[in-house]
């Protein structure tokens, strides 16, 4: 199952790994490659490199507006 986040980042990553780093300056763009299909892949990063739970992380990427 999509979610909305994941449409929406399709052709604009960029914007979201900007938003991303400005709330954890401590991620890398290693951290946030992505890849469409590798989506629980790059949550997973971040969880591991902040600490947040995956439901934070997801509920940031639907805010952002794209």
């Amino acid at each position: 199952m999509s979610k909305p986040w994941q449409d929406k980042a399709k052709g604009n990553w960029n914007i979201a790994k900007g938003k991303l780093k400005q709330k954890w300056g401590e991620l890398t763009d290693d951290d946030l490659d992505y890849q469409e299909g590798q989506e629980d892949e790059v949550v997973g990063r971040i969880q591991k490199k902040t600490g947040e739970t995956k439901e934070n992380i997801n509920e940031f990427l639907n805010s952002i507006k794209f």
